[in-house]
């Protein structure tokens, strides 16, 4: 009866419309397909737990404040995200650049600065500005990913120290002392257990998601045998109410014992930075997951789409208290493996993660740590792009290169100027590749003009290859320039051609130039070089403006 109302309802719409609505999977509403879809999400929200509450403290704020950002921030891009399937929450990427803006003026400026977060992800979304995503390269990818990995790795260290030893240096939460002896083999012990369970389990049943199975077992032995090793409460407590509104911006004190920020100028100059660099890294990290996750599941997803989606999610999140987010590589990673698909996975991460804290936060807390690191280990071991490895000795060095820059400087910086970077390289390698490609093929007409055939594309870098190729001294009265096999590609080409018909001028000998388009037409002809008209010119834009009653050329 379900399935018969979904297709009456449905029987009207276009395919895209369908599968947008199509929640469920393919299969339509499925009993299968809900659990599978249910169960990971509960995978989900046990591997955030500690994470939530450990970014706090790395931003130096309550653990509730990153607890509220990972369910805020996860309900509402799973709802209204570019793409079902992704996980979003509080990262170590933003907490990072956070823990500054805190320890200065308080907790009230960072909600205060989410939600102007928030507002700049909405603005860049509606402006399509998503798309240009697909600038970066392969190699960029590969070493995001890679570096990426490490950071979940180094990560789950901190896991590692003695409980309650870490101490707040007013930039955040840091130190602590390592487990040694028996506690640390323990330890070592439970993380390998988890990790073989989630390695043997699909090999049994597919019945219950592989890391659900881990930490289950690997809980429930540790609960009934008493065992003394670091668990979730020892992190901090993660009982609390619903999330209720909270205006951060006015006068008097605020959550937490701290201010409220003022409604003016000088607020805005403070937390305007931060709201940027945060807004980028945001965006940057949540549309790279987008298309990796797009990768592993065969789908597309929409970059404008998840922009908005982030956007709405941080400034509802500043307004009830969380510390903002975007979307997480490793819980992403733990949703497809676990066999979640659509967007129910998601919501249901939310919700759970929202029962945990109002709920069953006794409960939660005494799962052993070891089993949620044994979990992310095993995502580390799936996310790096192991074969990246082997391809460094076959691939151009330039891009085993950016592979290993990016990577390094994901690990060490943060990853908006990894990847940043590693476009920036990727794109300078490519002009220097096309600027060395330029040359030229002559010969002499029955009439005794020299024909120049250039050959490779024209534009900044090669313009000055462009005009080592010419001999103007002895060169014959005619010279003809064919761009048949060519691209005049900028501003900086058309300046060359002129500079070059300027030199033949000079030298009082004629030049022609043939097969550029219409607007090289317009642009040149104004200067007095003679255009060859042809039916068979090229149709394409060169990038520059011009104004045709005064002839002054300006890039776009």
């Amino acid at each position: 009866m379900v399935r018969a109302t979904f297709r009456s309802f449905t029987k009207n719409l276009t395919p895209k419309d369908v599968t947008d609505l199509r929640w469920m999977g393919e299969d339509g509403f499925s009993v299968s397909r809900m659990r599978i879809e249910l169960l990971s999400g509960l995978t989900v929200a046990l591997a955030l737990v500690p994470e939530a509450v450990a970014f706090a403290f790395v931003a130096g704020v309550h653990p509730l404040v990153g607890l509220y950002a990972a369910f805020l921030v996860g309900l509402i891009t799973a709802l209204i995200g570019g793409r079902p399937g992704m996980i979003s929450g509080a990262t170590g990427a933003l907490a990072v650049v956070m823990v500054a803006l805190v320890a200065q003026h308080g907790v009230e400026y960072l909600f205060a600065t989410v939600v102007l977060m928030g507002l700049l992800q909405i603005f860049a979304g509606v402006m399509q500005w998503g798309k240009f995503i697909r600038l970066v390269p392969h190699p960029v990818m590969l070493g995001f990913v890679n570096g990426l990995a490490i950071v979940i790795f180094l990560a789950q260290m901190g896991q590692f120290k003695v409980p309650g030893t870490m101490v707040d240096t007013g930039h955040g939460m840091s130190g602590g002392e390592w487990l040694s002896g028996m506690p640390l083999y323990l330890m070592l012990a439970l993380v390998g257990a988890t990790m073989a369970i989630i390695w043997v389990m699909p090999r049994i049943t597919s019945v219950i998601p592989a890391p659900l199975a881990g930490i289950g077992i690997v809980a429930a032995v540790v609960i009934f045998t008493g065992m003394d090793v670091p668990r979730v409460g020892d992190l901090a407590s993660i009982q609390g109410g619903l999330p209720s509104f909270h205006n951060p911006f006015g006068t008097g004190e605020g959550l937490y014992g701290t201010a409220l920020a003022p409604l003016n100028m000088e607020t805005l100059y403070i937390i305007a930075p931060y709201a940027v660099i945060l807004a980028a890294i945001g965006l940057i990290e949540s549309l790279l997951t987008l298309n990796l996750v797009g990768d592993m599941t065969n789908t597309r997803g929409g970059a404008s789409q998840e922009c908005i989606a982030q956007g709405v999610a941080n400034t509802v999140t500043g307004f009830f208290g969380g510390m903002g987010g975007c979307a997480m590589i490793g819980q992403s990673m733990i949703n497809v493996k676990s066999g979640g698909r659509t967007r129910v996975a998601g919501i249901a991460a939310a919700l759970f993660l929202l029962v945990f804290i109002v709920a069953a936060a006794p409960l939660i807390e005494l799962i052993p740590l070891a089993a949620l690191v044994g979990v992310m280990f095993m995502v580390v071991i799936g996310t790096f792009a192991w074969n990246s490895l082997t391809i460094l000795r076959k691939v151009p060095f330039t891009d085993a290169f950016v592979i290993l820059l990016v990577t390094v400087v994901t690990v060490y910086k943060d990853l908006a100027v990894a990847v940043v970077v590693g476009v920036i390289v990727s794109a300078l390698a490519y002009a220097w590749n096309n600027a060395r490609r330029i040359h030229a093929s002559t010969y002499t007409t029955p009439e005794g003009a020299k024909v120049y055939q250039v050959q490779g594309p024209l534009f900044f870098g090669s313009a000055e290859g462009f005009a080592e190729l010419f001999n103007v001294a002895e060169d014959p009265e005619v010279v003809i320039v064919d761009f048949k096999d060519s691209r005049v590609v900028d501003q900086s080409a058309l300046q060359a051609i002129e500079a070059m018909a300027g030199k033949y001028e000079a030298a009082g000998k004629r030049l022609e130039l043939r097969h550029l388009t219409r607007d090289c037409h317009a642009l040149l002809t104004k200067a007095g070089h003679l255009m060859i008209d042809s039916d068979d010119d090229p149709d394409y834009q060169v990038a520059v403006n011009y104004q045709v009653r005064t002839g002054v050329l300006g890039s776009h």
